[in-house]
C-alpha cells in the first residue's frame, strides 16, 4: 500500500505552507506540488485554495484530512503489528528532534534502546524544534522530542526527559546589562520566529511593560546563540542549548527579577500510536531511563 501521497497531503494540510511541508517530508517543493495535483486529479476535486500569499483547505480538503489521519494511524499500527514476531521486534521508528537533543540525552536513550531492540531501524531527523509536535500530529514522525506546551493537544501523550530553564543571553562584552524597562526596550533582541520560547518571552515582555526592539527573528535556538556571540543583541534560549553549545563561553546569562517559565522537555507521541509494538517499546524504554540533564533555574 502506497501511503506516501497521503502523508504529503496531511503535512501540507497542517502547515499550509509548501516550503515548510516539503522540508518536513524531505521532498522538493515541486515534488510536493505534483503529488497534490495528482491527488486532486484522482479525486476530481480541489483540495487547496492557493494564491500568491496563502494556502487554505477546501471543504473537500478538510474531509480528506480527517480520512488521512485515521487511515495512516491505522496503517502504521497494522504494519508494526504484522512485523512483530514472538521473539524480537523489527521494523522502523522515526524520531524528530533538535540538533541539541540529538547529541545530548537522545544518545543515551537510543544506545539503551538499540541493545534491547537491535532489529528496529531508527530514522532520526533533526531541525528547528518549533514544528516537532505538528510532525507527530500529522503522522510525519512517530515520535518527537519537544517542549511541552501549556496546553497539550488532544490525543497526544507526553513523557518528561528533563526540565530546562529559558534564559536571556548577551555577548560577554556587553556592559552594562539591561535592568530597567527603558533599557530592556532599547536593547536589540534576537528571538525565535515562533514557537513556545517566543510565546513565553512575549508574555514576559507584556508583564514587564517592555516594548522590545527586535533585531532579528530566526529559526533554531543554536542560531540564536551564534548571533548573540557575534554581538548582534540579546537572545532567549533553553539553558540546555547553551550548556551544549561550543559558543557558550562567548555569551553570558542575563539575570532578571522575574524569570521565564521553564522548558519541560520530553517525548511526544499520539496516544493511538502507543498501540504499535515498536512505538510502545520505545515509550516503555524511556520510562526506565533516568534523566541526566536536570538544570535547575538560578
Amino acid at each position: 500500500m502506497d501511503t506516501h501521497s497521503l502523508r504529503l497531503f496531511l503535512t501540507l494540510s497542517e502547515t499550509l505552507h509548501f516550503g515548510r511541508a516539503s522540508q518536513a517530508c524531505h521532498v522538493s517543493p515541486s515534488s510536493l506540488s505534483r503529488s497534490i495535483k495528482q491527488l486532486e486529479t484522482v479525486l476530481r476535486v480541489a483540495l487547496f485554495e492557493r494564491d500568491n500569499r496563502t494556502v487554505t483547505l477546501t471543504r473537500q480538503g478538510e474531509l480528506l484530512q480527517k480520512y488521512a489521519r485515521e487511515t495512516l494511524a491505522q496503517w502504521d499500527t497494522l504494519r508494526d503489528t504484522l512485523l512483530e514476531d514472538s521473539n524480537e521486534l523489527h521494523g522502523a521508528l522515526s524520531i524528530y528532534c533538535s540538533v541539541t537533543a540529538s547529541y545530548s540525552f537522545l544518545y543515551d536513550i537510543l544506545s539503551e534502546f538499540r541493545v534491547s531492540h537491535p532489529k528496529i531501524e531508527i530514522k532520526l531527523h533533526t531541525g528547528d524544534p518549533t514544528p516537532a509536535i505538528s510532525h507527530v500530529i500529522t503522522g510525519t514522525e512517530d515520535i518527537s522530542i519537544a517542549a511541552r506546551p501549556d496546553k497539550l493537544p488532544a490525543g497526544l501523550a507526553f513523557r518528561r526527559i528533563t526540565i530546562s530553564p529559558l534564559v536571556f543571553i548577551a555577548p560577554t562584552n556587553l556592559s552594562p546589562l539591561p535592568k530597567t524597562v527603558t533599557q530592556w526596550s532599547e536593547a536589540p533582541m534576537i528571538l525565535s520566529e515562533d514557537g513556545l520560547a517566543r510565546e513565553r518571552v512575549n508574555h514576559w515582555f507584556l508583564e514587564s511593560g517592555v516594548n522590545p526592539t527586535i533585531y532579528a527573528q530566526v529559526a533554531g535556538h543554536e542560531a540564536i546563540v551564534s548571533m548573540v556571540s557575534l554581538g548582534f543583541g540579546i537572545g532567549v534560549v533553553p539553558r540546555i542549548v547553551l550548556e551544549n553549545s561550543p559558543l557558550r563561553e562567548s555569551v553570558q546569562i542575563v539575570t532578571t527579577e522575574k524569570g521565564l517559565k521553564d522548558y519541560d522537555v520530553g517525548i511526544c507521541v499520539l496516544k493511538k500510536r502507543l498501540h504499535s509494538p515498536i512505538v510502545n517499546a520505545f515509550w516503555k524504554q524511556l520510562a526506565e531511563h533516568k534523566p541526566k540533564h536536570y538544570l535547575p533555574n538560578n
